[in-house]
């Protein structure tokens, strides 16, 4: 540290707080984080403590390909080995773009070292034609109705000028909204941090106090496994329910879940789905953005509203329990944030579903969804990749009608790879021009979380190790009931056998690099899709052989 400018002064006697940054050039979500940054260091010193900045792989979700979450693991990885191998005695993680939180807080977990999240926040809302926008939700509406002929190719670029007024992340319940909202479920963050608008000042003081609370976690060496429990967990889920929030996440909690060693299922998502209304009113299940749920009391109101359906008693990096930190919440408006006697909708938002269409479950969005078509037969139309439906599905020939379900197959974590974005499978444009706005769509891929319609999701296991959707042919009737929670194709097994014999391994694509290692090692959507050698704990900072390297220094 002395080569490096500082006096012993500086340093000595003070806990070392590292202060873990994603800032990015090409993240529009994170480009603040330099600023966010300065204030956390403000903090750490003013509260005794001495900071120290370091870098790590950033994720933006617009301009990374062919998906972040194929990267989600890596940046973990660095993530962890980082805080594992410099001398922290705390880490402050700022991370705003969908995946760069869930991979901090995998990577953190793994090291377990005394940790605080501080979110972005969300950009300013977009203003196009008098109306307030999200930047993705509304986006899939207009894209919808270009393709369709009812809007043109100069209003679209009007409208792509627009959209994007300020730096931060999606400013409607997205992943990433929903991630920063989940921080502050799991206890993982300071209340009251996740809806500040990006560009807000009080995100700058809430960043001071995150690095002041860094030196006082450090001092006490309260690690994300005392914070992330089976308990906390229940908690972000009930939350994530609560606002309608992103699929996106289920995959990242079960990762985050396996990494502390909290036994973690997906139906554990479908029983808490059962008991938890819909009481936040914001896009994509409702009509209102982020910032209008930060200006009605936050997630701590939220929090509030559901409060007899959360671990009260759980422990939170404050160093008080949920119950000590919502003592003096109130929800000021309840048009955006509704008490839970009386939801926006009833319980049931989230389905898991399972049959010899998903054996090992699927997801779909009730929330978001047309109701009339959670229970639905039709005939499959069938793409086996994304390739072959950017080919054929604005086909005049393609046969194709409003009851069809279509099948998006080879879109998971190892057929992709990556298990990308792509499961709002597009509607036909002879069918928009029809007037029709909602199809069940049926992929082992993701969807984004500011996008709405009936999509079945993360089927497991994927196509391209040998599950069922491999064997899904044109016409195969396919039967959805999320209420039952029943994902069906109406084929005899007799006839899915000898289809099952015929069905050739899938090729290795990748032999070198990370996306080989990727593929080998990806566990499915299931359990998360984190690598199967990261799920566990991990060693204590208190088990590492730190002495080796003190006798070596004495030694010498």
């Amino acid at each position: 540290m002395r080569a490096s400018g500082f006096s012993r002064m500086a340093f000595e006697g003070r806990p070392i707080v590292g202060i873990c940054n994603s800032w990015s050039e090409v993240v529009n979500c994170n480009m603040h984080f330099r600023g966010l940054a300065d204030s956390v260091r403000r903090g750490v010193l003013a509260a005794g403590g001495f900071p120290l900045e370091f870098p790590t792989m950033s994720l933006g979700e617009q301009l990374m390909k062919p998906t972040t979450m194929l990267f989600r693991n890596l940046m973990a990885m660095d993530v962890e080995e980082s805080i594992r191998a410099y001398p922290f005695d705390a880490v402050v993680l700022l991370g705003g773009c969908d995946k760069t939180v869930p991979a901090q807080l995998m990577g953190a977990a793994s090291a377990d070292v005394p940790a605080i999240a501080l979110t972005g926040g969300p950009a300013a809302p977009a203003i196009f034609d008098g109306k307030q926008l999200g930047v993705g939700t509304d986006l899939w509406q207009y894209i919808d109705d270009v393709r369709a002929g009812r809007m043109s190719m100069a209003d679209y670029e009007r409208l792509e000028a627009a959209a994007g007024p300020s730096r931060g992340h999606c400013p409607e319940m997205g992943t990433a909204s929903t991630m920063a909202t989940l921080v502050e479920g799991l206890g993982m963050t300071l209340p009251g941090t996740a809806a500040i608008p990006a560009m807000d000042s009080r995100r700058l003081q809430v960043a001071e106090e995150c690095g002041a609370r860094a030196v006082g976690l450090a001092v006490e060496r309260l690690r994300p496994s005392q914070v992330m429990t089976a308990e906390a967990f229940d908690n972000a889920i009930t939350l994530m329910l609560a606002v309608g929030g992103s699929t996106n996440a289920i995959v990242h909690l079960l990762a985050i879940a396996g990494r502390v060693g909290v036994p973690l299922s997906l139906d554990r998502f479908h029983e808490l789905s059962e008991r938890t209304p819909l009481v936040v009113n914001v896009r994509p299940a409702g009509e209102h953005l982020v910032e209008q749920v930060f200006h009605a009391g936050g997630i701590p109101a939220v929090m509030k509203s559901v409060e007899p359906l959360l671990h009260t008693d759980a422990a939170t990096v404050t160093g008080k329990t949920v119950a000590d930190n919502l003592a003096a919440v109130a929800a000021t408006d309840a048009t955006v944030i509704a008490p839970l006697a009386a939801p926006f909708q009833p319980p049931g938002g989230l389905a898991v579903v399972r049959g010899n269409l998903a054996p090992d479950g699927a997801v779909v969005k009730c929330s978001a969804a047309s109701p009339e078509l959670l229970v639905h037969r039709g005939p499959a139309v069938v793409f086996e990749n994304m390739r072959d439906l950017m080919r054929r599905f604005d086909d005049p020939d393609l046969e194709v009608t409003a009851d069809s379900v279509l099948i998006l197959r080879s879109a998971g974590p190892r057929g992709a790879p990556g298990m990308p974005e792509w499961g709002q499978l597009p509607i036909p444009s002879k069918l928009l021009r029809q007037g029709v706005t909602d199809m069940v769509r049926i992929s082992d891929a993701r969807m984004s979380g500011t996008a709405y319609g009936t999509c079945v999701l993360h089927v497991s296991p994927e196509s391209a190790v040998g599950g069922p959707l491999a064997l899904v042919r044109d016409g195969d009737i396919i039967a959805l009931d999320a209420p039952a929670r029943r994902l069906d194709m109406l084929v005899s097994e007799d006839e899915l056998s000898s289809r099952r014999a015929e069905l050739a391994p899938a090729p290795a694509r990748h032999t070198r690099g990370y996306a080989a290692l990727y593929t080998e090692r990806v566990l499915q959507a299931d359990r998360g899709c984190d690598f199967d050698f990261l799920v566990g704990r991990s060693r204590t900072p208190e088990d590492e052989p730190e002495a080796i390297f003190e006798g070596w220094i004495g030694g010498w």
